[in-house]
């Protein structure tokens, strides 16, 4: 029989077959009891439907017990009522055992498999399960934990795991530091069987090196940003792809590709999501090529009315409209005339207005509207689209002649959550950018919002970013930005997904991100220091916010203020 790992399946999934004719059966006094007879032989037996759960038939054979002082063998019924089987009450207790084993060792898979720090406790905070993780997180050999209770390896009040078990209360994604040295994101729930809580688990994600690493990354960030708008002053960047910022290998990969079609005259289309700044390598292209002295027109094919289209692509004649101008305007492909057009959303063009498109791309001549002398014009073509022009040509949309005369030379813009590693330095550029805007200083970003930035899918890329780091970027309070003025699609997600295993951050002196592990190497919260000591200094260093320095000091907003109370520190800091 194939291993069993749950007592959900079926009872009928144990029974032998058995010969209804050799059977007979009549109720006993019991309900659900009756008598079986096999040659002659009569026993008492457990009358079951061959649907009901093993579990449930263990609880049945259980009371039975207690009632009779033996266990009897089961007779599995069909739903006509029917004999379809029959279980020995050993085979059924066997089951059970094998059950528990296989439940053990997939149990035991799983937490040694799992790259999170887990742990499990009973009702008296003993510890049930300790993982790997948790032992190469917190140093702490398995042995050294399991059967202790956990509050002789960490301070009571730092024990998340405590309010599950004690309070009944879930927590997902919390920022939290249960020691002085170490910063995870912690998931705890009290485990519950009918309603009675026998136990916590916590799932902590270590986060420590991401913190340390984006502190640095904060510090060095801002330094090169000073250093750049230095230089700037004396040598404007003179580099076409300049304002495309980010140094992860997809979108590098993008720009080199981009920097040779550059110096060529070939069609170039563009794909990529909305927002991840197709036009701003559309600009860079037209920057570093031969063409650069020449116009760069840029045409949205999905903001213009179709029946407008062709003469702004085209542009009229004299007298082509009534109330147009009188002498006749240039369309866009003649204002391009040894320059570059871009065609933004080209897949938004219309059928018929594709064709005129593409007779001026092969012939290099057009008719204005109303016109009838034809226009050459030698322009380049630079073409965008968020849509998957192959299916629209497999299901008629667009021109296939059209779309391969675009497709000489394709450009792959990578999505930002196909680089999440650029959106550290992205929210350093925008916090700084809106920081000048604004006229206030650098606001810092707390780990858990930099945390729930990198794991946000953004369907609207870099647009949708610049969008919230200057939301955040005015909602900040006292110089730093907190969790709580985070859009609530971003909180929304962070509860719904499992929690992505790629750097997270943290914060430098004067910009971004309030991180317990830099408050931690500041005066007064250096290990030993005296607890008011390092209340007073998170206090400086959040400027007298009780809620950022609960968070660096790693505890409630209430439980600040008590100890604030305790040390005679004035509530007005």
């Amino acid at each position: 029989m194939k291993p069993l790992f749950s007592l959900d399946a079926p009872i009928s999934s144990l029974a032998k077959p058995i010969d209804p004719a050799l059977v007979s059966i009549r109720e006993g006094i019991t309900p659900g009891v009756g008598l079986l007879r096999i040659n002659d032989q009569e026993s008492a037996v457990l009358l079951l439907p061959e649907a009901m759960s093993m579990a449930d038939a263990g609880k049945r054979l259980l009371a039975e017990a207690d009632d009779s002082a033996f266990a009897p063998d089961i007779v599995i019924l069909n739903s006509e009522g029917h004999v379809s089987g029959f279980v020995e009450a050993r085979r059924l207790l066997g089951a059970f055992v094998s059950i528990a084993g296989n439940q053990a060792i997939l149990l035991k898979t799983l937490l040694d498999t799992m790259s999170e720090a887990i742990t499990i406790v009973d009702t008296d905070n003993i510890v049930q399960y300790w993982n790997p993780a948790a032992e190469k997180i917190y140093d702490i050999d398995r042995s050294q934990v399991v059967g202790t209770r956990l509050d002789v390896h960490f301070a009571s009040e730092s024990i998340r795991l405590l309010d599950a078990l004690q309070q009944g209360e879930t927590v997902y994604r919390l920022y939290h530091v249960p020691r002085p040295d170490r910063h995870v994101l912690i998931n705890a729930a009290p485990i519950r069987r009918e309603n009675e809580i026998i136990g916590a688990i916590s799932i902590e994600q270590d986060i420590t090196e991401l913190v340390r690493l984006n502190e640095e990354l904060a510090h060095t960030t801002a330094h090169l940003h000073n250093l750049q708008q230095e230089m700037s002053r004396f040598h404007p960047a003179d580099d076409p792809f300049f304002p495309i910022k980010g140094h992860s290998a997809s979108i590098q990969t993008a720009i080199q590709a981009a920097r040779k079609v550059a110096q060529t005259d070939a069609t170039v289309l563009i794909n990529g999501e909305s927002g991840v700044g197709k036009e701003l390598f559309a600009q860079a292209i037209h920057q570093a090529s031969r063409r650069r002295d020449k116009p760069f027109i840029a045409i949205n094919c999905g903001a213009i009315p179709a029946a407008l289209f062709e003469s702004e692509l085209f542009g009229y004649q004299g007298g082509a409209f009534t109330g147009a101008e009188k002498k006749g305007k240039p369309g866009k492909l003649e204002l391009a005339h040894g320059g570059t057009l871009f065609l933004d959303e080209i897949g938004e063009l219309p059928l018929e207005l594709q064709v005129k498109l593409l007779r001026a791309l092969q012939e290099r001549q057009f008719y204005r509207v109303g016109g009838t002398e034809p226009i050459t014009v030698n322009t380049r073509i630079v073409a965008a689209t968020n849509r998957k022009l192959e299916k629209m040509v497999a299901d008629g949309l667009f021109r296939e002649d059209l779309y391969y005369r675009l497709n000489v030379f394709t450009l792959e813009i990578p999505s930002l959550r196909e680089r999440r590693e650029d959106i550290p330095e992205l929210v350093q550029i925008f916090l700084h950018e809106y920081a000048i805007a604004h006229e206030h200083p650098v606001p810092r970003v707390s780990p858990e919002v930099m945390q729930a930035l990198y794991d946000y899918n953004w369907p609207g890329n870099i647009r949708q970013l610049r969008n919230v780091i200057e939301r955040l970027s005015i909602l900040q309070e006292n110089g730093l930005i907190l969790y709580d003025q985070l859009p609530s699609s971003i909180r929304m997600q962070q509860l719904e997904q499992p929690v992505i295993p790629q750097p997270r951050f943290s914060s430098a002196d004067n910009h971004p991100i309030a991180s317990a592990s830099y408050a931690a190497s500041r005066p007064g919260f250096e290990h030993g220091g005296s607890e008011k000591e390092r209340i007073l200094a998170a206090l400086e260093r959040t400027y007298g916010n009780k809620k950022a320095a609960a968070v660096l000091l790693g505890f409630s907003r209430g439980t600040l203020y008590n100890k604030m109370k305790k040390y005679g520190i004035d509530e007005g800091f």
